[in-house]
């Protein structure tokens, strides 16, 4: 469906600062997302180039990349911009598509434009009696005045139309270029910071991370790190420079597996006795502990991992959505990890297939300079296609190790790292390791989980690029997944009698039918029971996809539930409502599907249903839910608990 601009849309959804290497280009800048379904054509694009050009020169910015990307759903439109003044640049380029989607004769112009505010307590120029113009108070205390809005003529409408939404007091004119000028150079001189960019450029010239973000700016990371206040920042000929440095760092991506991943080569950094920091979907961590809690996969994330000051190493797990939004926090990396790509977060930012999932993940490659290292994973045909564009250092896994691919890189002096006769090979740097055999690996659930034997071969892989020995990774993947604490909420289990439960975080179709493939559920003696659900920032098509995959293996019992805090702009119980009709539709019957939204509750359930011989399948997402679910089966294998016994009562819902 098209539409064009009227006075009661804005012409984008979606208008972002790009703080890091992004998928547009190595640098910073801003991002625009074109509203969906609007008119425009390759004139408005060149109108929209022409803009961000006359921007620049009137706010004194240099010339640098301008990216307009076409896709199934509108446009994105970036620019690169300098790092101290981001937000004026996402001004710059919402002035610059409005002033580019604006109907470009004057009678229609004037029919798009809402009429002039006039009404009680305002003068003729439309401000409040007494208001002759507008002060911008900046973080450093100084005020810049803005022009005063054209409201006696055309363009603002009080309660909507555009005026009111792109002139609410110092938003550029897009009707009048020559006040939309004056309105972005004061929004640039307000938010310029000369310090911030002499102290990046002093980093850059000496090769050492620069990790600024509204509050701090850190030279350096881990051991080797120095944080300032954002207000109050050196001359950088006062700084110790001998004393900073950077320490190493891997990057984690993908659809799948990021987070086991992560959590592997963080142990193994430590196995090798570096104090190592990870982020993750959990939260922070430092050697184990946990620092912060929740979803820090993206840039602060990486910050608060790479700004612990006794940090000797750093993984970090680095999220498409993270990407997207702001780039990447850190762009220099030793190496980079790519486990998967698989259908899943389409139709956000202009992401509509594997294509463009892949090219998004591959944002990664950015930060791997010619001394490091990407590390792709072999057996994904998507990944192996788009690897052929990238002239950075790559080394393959795969589960064959003597795969094509993997013979072919490795003949070629290239690192490998995959699966021959049992045992897991690592050929790196022109020498080949045993790691063991995959079956004794905990992880692999006797070799049954073949995404953790692809996960340990990515780590293994990376973490010898990182500097870390061979014997020291061999002795990770030894133990690793054989505690709780190891891997909490990927393939925990939990055995009752009979009896098998696993809570897991699958929540795509691949990575829910390699799960349920790997606890056995194909090939099962009794009866299987799943709970289902989903983020609500998913198009209709993939919910369903998950309940089709659930479907195919004919469980007895589905529960469907909502994720708390994770609506994402559906309403509770809408993602439930379309997996139980995709349930239906696959074969699945109507008594087999309950709905059961409280996560924790939806967990429940298959407990109270099971008997002996049952196999559970617990895929739980948000964290507290996961902290009380894990309780409760920790709480019934200390009690000795059955199946049909009674479960004990959740406390607050007592309360």
């Amino acid at each position: 469906m098209t539409h064009a601009l009227d006075s009661a849309s804005e012409p984008y959804e979606d208008s972002r600062r790009l703080t890091g290497c992004n998928f547009y280009f190595s640098g910073t800048g801003a991002v625009l997302e074109a509203a969906p379904g609007l008119v425009f054509d390759d004139a408005t694009l060149a109108r929209w180039r022409d803009n961000i050009a006359t921007a620049r020169r009137a706010l004194g910015w240099t010339d640098g990349e301008m990216v307009v990307r076409r896709h199934r759903s509108g446009v994105s439109l970036a620019f690169a911009a300098p790092l101290d003044c981001l937000y004026a640049a996402t001004e710059v380029n919402e002035w610059a598509w409005w002033a580019a989607v604006l109907p470009r004769t004057e009678e229609s112009r004037r029919a798009a434009l809402p009429p002039p505010l006039q009404g009680e307590g305002r003068g003729g120029d439309g401000l409040p009696v007494g208001q002759s113009g507008v002060e911008l108070l900046t973080a450093r205390g100084e005020t810049h005045p803005l022009p005063n809005p054209p409201l006696e003529g055309e363009g603002f409408k009080a309660g909507g139309g555009f005026g009111a939404l792109l002139h609410a007091p110092g938003h550029a004119a897009v009707w009048d270029a020559d006040s939309a000028m004056r309105t972005l150079r004061a929004l640039a001189a307000a938010e310029t910071n000369p310090a911030l960019l002499a102290l990046q450029a002093a980093a850059t010239e000496r090769d050492l991370p620069c990790l600024p973000d509204d509050d701090e700016v850190s030279i350096g990371a881990g051991t080797g790190s120095r944080t300032w206040p954002a207000g109050a920042l050196p001359d950088p000929a006062t700084i110790d420079w001998p004393a900073l440095h950077a320490i190493p760092t891997a990057l984690v991506t993908g659809s799948n597996g990021k987070t086991t991943t992560v959590r592997l080569l963080a142990a193994m950094a430590r196995a090798h006795g570096w104090h190592t920091a990870h982020s993750c979907t959990d939260g922070v961590f430092f050697d184990g502990r946990p620092l912060e809690s929740g979803d820090y996969s993206g840039p602060t994330g990486a910050r608060t991992a790479l700004r612990q000051p006794e940090a000797q190493a750093a993984v970090l797990e680095t999220a498409r959505g993270g990407m997207l939004r702001r780039g990447l926090a850190l762009c220099h990396a030793d190496v980079a990890v790519v486990t998967n790509v698989s259908a899943d977060h389409f139709g956000e930012y202009g992401i509509h297939d594997l294509d463009d999932l892949a090219a998004a993940k591959l944002t990664v490659a950015r930060a791997i300079g010619d001394g490091g290292l990407l590390v792709l994973n072999g057996d994904d045909a998507v990944l192996r296609r788009q690897a052929e564009a990238l002239t950075c250092p790559k080394g393959w896994f795969a589960q064959d190790f003597d795969a094509p691919l993997p013979a072919a890189h490795r003949a070629g002096g290239g690192a490998t790292c995959g699966v021959r006769e049992g045992r897991l090979r690592l050929s790196h740097a022109g020498s080949e390791h045993d790691l063991g055999a995959i079956e004794a690996m905990p992880l692999t659930l006797g070799g049954r989980a073949a995404y953790n034997v692809a996960n340990a071969a990515a780590a293994a892989l990376a973490a010898h690029a990182m500097g870390t020995p061979a014997d020291a990774i061999a002795a990770t993947l030894a133990r690793f997944g054989s505690g709780h604490g190891d891997n909490p909420g990927r393939l925990q289990h939990w055995r009752f009698g009979t009896l098998d439960v696993y809570v897991d975080y699958a929540h795509n179709p691949d990575g829910l039918q390699g799960l349920l493939h790997a606890v056995g559920a194909d090939r099962r003696d009794g009866r299987l029971a799943v709970i289902l659900g989903h983020a609500g920032n998913r198009e209709d098509a993939d919910l369903r996809a998950v309940a089709v995959t659930a479907a195919e293996f004919d469980p007895e019992l589905v529960v469907l539930k909502d994720i708390g805090g994770y609506e994402r702009g559906r309403e509770s119980g809408d993602i439930a409502r379309i997996m139980r009709e995709a349930l239906g539709e696959a074969g699945v019957g109507d008594d087999a599907i309950e709905t059961r939204l409280d996560e924790v509750e939806a967990a429940r359930r298959p407990l109270e249903w099971a008997r002996d011989g049952d196999l559970v399948v617990l895929p739980v997402h948000e964290l507290g839910a996961r902290a009380k679910v894990v309780a409760l089966l920790d709480t019934l294998r200390a009690s000795d608990w059955r199946p049909g016994m009674p479960l004990p009562k959740d406390q607050e819902t007592e309360e």
